[in-house]
């Protein structure tokens, strides 16, 4: 193929066709088009975009340059979330175990974080002995004898997805909608789900600041979706102050198994009951869920009675990992050091900031500056107030969990400017600010 003429005609806005975006993407996946063409190509996409058309057969050529999984031996319906992430997100530990009490039988690959803190993947490896790392064949065997199963990514899913996002981050093309929306989406298309719910986030926390840049993301997502014949759902969410109360790999999964047990923060626990509920609808387990509203109902009383716990129990037991730890909290990796950060003053709470709380708990190690960096499990910070909170002065604000006094320190310096005080009242954040519904699309 004649890339130089790709580049040209992108770069002077025409759409590429299918066949064009098909082989691009088969001869850089092989390794037969150079990185400095691509990296042009990508440019000209940046400033140019692309089509709905154009995205979607980006996604489906990038989905098609690997192995895409068939999961009609596990289910006949494979029901699958993504969340965009954020400052505490810990919502797969929730959500997936949720949706599997009710027999929806769940068979996700997830990641791990670069940046604020660590991804799912992380979180759950705070258990000693949880195995990410299944074959095909196990993968497949844990999803039939638990109906729960959640493991890394395999490096076959995709792979061309991996290498453009490499060159994109390299080469400031990373902050472009359509190649976002194609990166996130033709993982999930891999991935063998008929049914996928996004959880959106906006905020100083998200990568989407706006509710128009986020609106814009998902409606493109959906749109890949349905194009490709998949059921969709995209959910608008908050991410202007942290999600829950930990901030942190073990921190967090202990948030979580209180959650599943039927306590944990509200706005956690509701915020959790909205996204299952969108999947049970997806999912189609009978006209019961076709009722959002009772699907919610549902999702709410399954979490308060500890059954979804009893399917986060099982599928840690089938990784591996050490269940002793979930049964008793405190035998998940624990920090050396604690500091309690008290309010100065009196006032109602105006902003935490989540992307401020975020770069602290990087500090402490939570997280990874680069793909390379090894994270501490037990570092993390404790937001115990929430925007609209009334506070006085002595009041607990934070607790920060460290292991090292140069770390703790400079996430001391980050969190002093995180909150923000207000003399008169100030309204809650809201958890959502909309859906965006693929039958509508």
């Amino acid at each position: 193929m004649n890339m130089v003429e790709l580049i040209e005609k992108k770069r002077d806005g025409q759409a590429l066709s299918q066949s064009e975006i098909q082989r691009f993407v088969k001869s850089y996946t092989a390794g037969e088009i150079p990185d400095y063409q691509v990296s042009a190509l990508l440019m000209a996409i940046f400033f140019r975009g692309m089509d709905r058309a154009e995205t979607v057969h980006l996604t489906m050529a990038m989905a098609e340059s690997g192995d895409m999984l068939d999961l009609s031996d596990i289910t006949p319906y494979a029901i699958d979330k993504h969340s965009s992430g954020g400052v505490g997100d810990k919502t797969s530990l929730i959500v997936l175990p949720l949706v599997s009490s009710f027999g929806v039988p769940i068979a996700k690959m997830s990641g791990r974080g670069l940046g604020f803190g660590g991804g799912t993947l992380d979180k759950l490896e705070s258990i000693g002995g949880y195995d990410v790392n299944l074959s095909e064949e196990e993968f497949r065997r844990i999803a039939r004898e638990t109906g729960i199963v959640l493991s890394g990514q395999s490096k076959s899913l995709a792979p061309a997805d991996g290498k453009l996002y490499v060159l994109r981050d390299v080469t400031g093309t990373v902050a472009s909608l359509p190649l976002i929306a194609s990166s996130i989406m033709s993982k999930k298309l891999a991935a063998g789900t008929n049914g996928i719910v996004l959880d959106v986030k906006l905020g100083c926390g998200a990568f989407m600041k706006t509710l128009a840049e986020a609106r814009a993301l998902a409606t493109a997502m959906v749109q890949i979706g349905v194009d490709a014949g998949r059921d969709m759902v995209a959910l608008l969410s908050d991410m202007n102050q942290p999600l829950g109360v930990a901030v942190g790999n073990a921190l967090e999964v202990a948030e979580a198994v209180r959650t599943l047990q039927g306590g944990g923060p509200e706005y956690i626990h509701d915020h959790c009951v909205e996204v299952a509920a969108h999947m049970l609808r997806l999912a189609g387990q009978g006209e019961r869920w076709s009722d959002l509203t009772q699907a919610r109902v549902d999702a709410d009383q399954r979490l308060k009675s500890g059954a979804a716990y009893e399917s986060f129990h099982r599928m840690i037991a089938a990784h591996g990992g050490d269940v002793r730890q979930i049964e008793d909290l405190t035998r998940l990796p624990q920090a050396r050091l604690r500091h309690e950060a008290l309010a100065t003053a009196s006032g109602n709470i105006a902003a935490i900031q989540a992307d401020t709380v975020g770069w602290a708990t990087l500090a402490l190690g939570a997280g990874r500056a680069t793909k390379e960096d090894d994270i501490d499990h037990a570092v993390g910070i404790e937001v115990h107030a929430s925007v609209g909170d009334s506070v006085a002065a002595g009041d607990r604000l934070m607790t920060i969990h460290a292991n090292d006094e140069t770390r703790l320190s400079a996430a001391l310096d980050l969190l002093n400017r995180a909150v923000e005080f207000n003399d008169e009242p100030v309204d809650p954040l809201p958890l959502f600010y909309g859906v965006i519904d693929g039958n509508d699309s």
